[in-house]
């Protein structure tokens, strides 16, 4: 059972992974403003996922190391904040978008 959690954390972690150098590439070669803030909401929620993900494996599988428990939280943190970050700025840059094409 732990090896079929560890696989899907796995595949789940290489998921955000991808998005993030996705949203990544077309954040750097955008140049309408508006649409390049929209993309920076995109990195910032996928990386925001990416490391809930990745303080999820020293919280939950490294049992017993505080280290990894200091590690796995600051990660949460930072992840968490970067997923709320990005959500706020997405629904901003939706809103400047969507009125742009009217």
């Amino acid at each position: 059972m732990l090896e079929i959690l560890q696989y899907i954390h796995n595949f789940l972690f290489l998921i955000t992974i991808g998005f993030s150098i996705f949203y990544s590439v077309k954040y750097r070669r955008e140049r309408n403003p508006n649409y390049k803030g929209f993309m920076q909401a995109k990195l910032n929620i996928s990386m925001g996922i990416m490391l809930t993900l990745l303080s999820l494996y020293p919280l939950l599988i490294i049992a017993g190391s505080s280290v990894g428990i200091v590690i796995g939280a600051m990660f949460l943190l930072i992840g968490l904040f970067n997923l709320f970050a990005g959500i706020r700025n997405w629904t901003i840059y939706k809103a400047r978008l969507g009125s742009a094409n009217k």
